[in-house]
This record gives C-alpha cells, sequence and structure tokens, in this order.
C-alpha cells in the first residue's frame, strides 16, 4: 500500500471523481489538512511506539539487573551460609587447644575442661538448630530412625528399647537417622 504523501495523484482522482466540478480548491485544502491530520496522527503514534519501547527497554534492564543481584545474593548465602555456625564453633576449639595445652594436667580438671566445652559444643549446636535426636522408649519412626535390628524386650512391638548412635535433625529435617535396636514380640 502507498503512502498518499508519496502518491499525490493516487488521492485527488477519488476525489475528483466524487466531488463537483466548482469545489476542486475547497476539495484540495481538505485533503492537504486531512493529510496534514494523517500525519500528525502518525506523528503521535510513532511518539508513544517509541516512548513504550524506551520504557520496555528500561524494565527489560532493571528485570535483568534484579535477576543478577537475586543470583549474587544466592551465591553468597550459600557460600556463607555456615559463617555462624562456624563463629560458633570457634570457642570450641580454643578450648579444646587450651585443654591439650595444659601439662600435668589432673584427670578431674581434664574431666572438668571436657564438660563445658561439650556445654559450648550443644550451645553452639542450638544456635544453629541442630537438634539431638534420642528415641528412647519412642514409637520407632523410619523418617527420623534406622533399625539395626530387632530384639525381645517386655516393650511393646516396635519401640525403640537401644539407642547406639544418636540422631540430629537441622531444622526439623533429618542429617543423621538415630541407629536403634527396636522390640519385638516375644515368641510365645
Amino acid at each position: 500500500m502507498q503512502d498518499p504523501s508519496q502518491n499525490p495523484n493516487a488521492m485527488p482522482e477519488i476525489e475528483q471523481q466524487t466531488a463537483p466540478a466548482g469545489d476542486a480548491p475547497a476539495a484540495e485544502d481538505s485533503k492537504a489538512s486531512a493529510l496534514d491530520a494523517l500525519e500528525e496522527s502518525l506523528r503521535q503514534a510513532e511518539l508513544k511506539a517509541a516512548e513504550h519501547h524506551d520504557a520496555w527497554l528500561r524494565a527489560k534492564a532493571e528485570t535483568e539487573n534484579i535477576r543478577r543481584r537475586a543470583q549474587e545474593d544466592i551465591a553468597k548465602a550459600g557460600k556463607f551460609a555456615a559463617e555462624k555456625f562456624a563463629g560458633a564453633m570457634l570457642p570450641v576449639k580454643d578450648s579444646l587447644e587450651a585443654a591439650l595445652a595444659v601439662e600435668n594436667q589432673t584427670l578431674e580438671n581434664l574431666r572438668e575442661g571436657v564438660e563445658l566445652t561439650l556445654k559450648q559444643l550443644v550451645a553452639a549446636f542450638e544456635g544453629a538448630s541442630l537438634a539431638e535426636e534420642n528415641p528412647l522408649g519412642q514409637k520407632f519412626d523410619p523418617n527420623k530412625h534406622q533399625a539395626i535390628s530387632a530384639i525381645e524386650a517386655d516393650a511393646e512391638p516396635n519401640t525403640v528399647v537401644t539407642v547406639l548412635q544418636k540422631g540430629y535433625l537441622l531444622n526439623e529435617r533429618v542429617i543423621r537417622p538415630a541407629l536403634v535396636m527396636v522390640a519385638k514380640a516375644k515368641a510365645q
């Protein structure tokens, strides 16, 4: 389709056929004003399109920046996730090193030092939401416990009667299941 401004003869022929012969100057003025209106409308549409394109480019750039920042934050979170826990473990290490540095220790002093160090370790675990799972006397839960064997016992069947190794949960998620022995019904 040709632009009417590029072919001035296309529109006048149609106009000339429909316009009376005596109104030729008025028809030309009408055509010129219609053409001016169309050109102005086109200019406005182009400006609006350019404005929308610019807004789209800015939104796209902002989205890319947000995605990049989020990826950086995720990388930093993964890299430094254990920072708090590591900070809580440093005093435990210091206490163990101090205990080993003392010469001519008595067994009683060594035991007291180990107990204090264990308290520091338990506090570090609690601060990191690491909970101990000691299921002695509880119903066996295959999601938290690993049964090594079943033994005849006075306890109700499927009850934990021996804990061989405690389990640990991190924010209710099993890090290590407890190794247990469960009760089975006595043979009659």
